[in-house]
């Protein structure tokens, strides 16, 4: 898919476990339309817990992305999540930014499960008063971040950004949603083997967490109840009809015992968040769910039976322009679910040139 681009442009590639996503991207200031989009399958086992295991078969399905919608910019940004990734809220006493900069490392060294010289690191003020300042830190193992530039790299394309999923996700709410403070929303992006959380307090991350919980729970579950191959279980999980042979069985409970399942990670989420507010008025008000998992018959209802919130399906697009005469609306309809953090990223890059 493509539409006509201008040299400003940037591509968010979002390499999840079971298929690689990108988005192209133009525009500054907010004003942005879609340039190209695409989708490639990966084989089983090429990314694991967000750890790329075959570097070729993730590097050329990048390659074809960009060769099947001739896309010329060579500049990615591109995320990283998993549990080799360490996001916290952490308070510190009032200091310069200078001082800051100089003794992050050493006050983040607390928080981090590896060796400090093993990781990179990075942080954002978030809040000031007289006595302290909040700061939001992101660190990651190195190794995982030079696995990310290398198969980057073996598709020919310069990878100029390495953000965290769930903050890609909160770039694109941000643009879309225009959210306003006070207003609790949790971010759901529920991929193949992995959902990001992302919980703001209008455009501030209070609580980030990925749960090792996926779209393929659902799957192999119905494999196992029904004796169907993954592709006929990957079909019935997205609404399709039985394969012969099963037509009359029920399939919403074996559905519904693995949505349980992502109930209990999202309310453990919910509840962790909670422990580290005071403010009784802070619970989160919506849900908003994107990626493939999103696109189960009957999530949303079920999730909001189960949270007494609203839950809606996310919409990456909402405030992006989308020529019709470009992109196919049925193909816009199936795939826009799974395109929200490839966005997010794309808007990162923007913003970093």
């Amino acid at each position: 898919m493509r539409f006509r681009r201008t040299n400003k442009s940037m591509v968010g590639v979002d390499i999840g476990s079971s298929s690689v996503k990108a988005v192209e991207l133009q525009g500054r200031n907010g004003d942005f339309q879609l340039v190209s989009l695409g989708y490639e399958s990966l084989q089983p086992d090429s990314v694991v817990d967000g750890q790329i295991m075959e570097l070729n078969s993730v590097s050329n399905a990048i390659g074809n992305i960009f060769n099947e919608h001739r896309i010329k910019t060579t500049k990615v940004a591109a995320g990283v999540n998993g549990h080799s990734v360490i996001v916290k809220n952490i308070v510190l006493p009032q200091m310069s930014q200078e001082e800051l900069q100089e003794s992050f490392a050493w006050h983040a060294e607390e928080h981090i499960p590896f060796d400090i010289s093993d990781v990179n690191l990075d942080y954002h003020v978030t809040a000031s008063t007289d006595d302290a300042i909040h700061v939001l830190m992101a660190a990651c193992k190195r190794d995982k971040v030079s696995n990310l530039k290398q198969a980057i790299q073996l598709a020919g394309k310069q990878p100029a950004v390495i953000d965290v999923d769930a903050f890609a996700l909160q770039n694109c709410y941000e643009l879309n949603y225009n959210p306003q403070p006070g207003e609790i929303v949790a971010l759901l992006n529920i991929g193949a083997s992995t959902t990001n959380i992302n919980i703001l307090n209008g455009n501030r991350s209070v609580f980030t967490r990925d749960a090792s919980f996926g779209g393929n729970q659902y799957t192999s579950l119905l494999q196992k109840e029904l004796g169907l191959t993954f592709e006929q279980a990957e079909q019935v999980k997205r609404g399709m009809p039985m394969p012969a042979g099963n037509e009359n069985v029920e399939t919403a409970p074996i559905l519904e015992t693995v949505s349980d399942i992502l109930a209990l990670e999202i309310q453990k989420t919910m509840d962790f968040y909670r422990a580290t507010v005071d403010d009784s008025e802070s619970a989160v008000g919506k849900i908003l769910v994107s990626g493939g998992g999103s696109k189960l018959m009957g999530l949303m209802g079920f999730l909001s039976k189960q949270f007494e919130i609203p839950v809606e399906i996310f919409d990456p697009f909402k405030r992006i322009k989308v020529d019709s005469r470009g992109f196919d609306p049925e193909y816009m309809r199936e795939i826009v679910p799974e395109m929200a953090i490839a966005v997010g990223l794309a808007l990162r890059g923007v913003d970093a040139r």
